[in-house]
């Protein structure tokens, strides 16, 4: 598990952290990414590029799961 701690602000959006973690390499990967319905949020498929991802979400992409501090 990656744990991920946001720094700025009070949330991350989601493609920021897909590319933060290193699991997406640009915005156009992790736009895909997301478009293919890969990534979960508290278990459910998040279809939203800028999601709001707040302290204590788990989100899931293929097979990783990153805990959100």
């Amino acid at each position: 598990m990656i744990e991920f701690e946001i720094s700025k602000g009070d949330y991350i959006e989601l493609m920021q952290l897909l590319k933060a973690v290193k699991l997406a390499y640009s915005g156009g990967e992790a736009k895909l990414v997301i478009e293919d319905g890969l990534v979960k949020l508290n278990g459910q498929t998040e279809w939203r590029k800028r999601a709001k991802i707040r302290s204590g979400d788990i989100v899931e992409v293929m097979g990783q799961k990153i805990a959100v501090q």
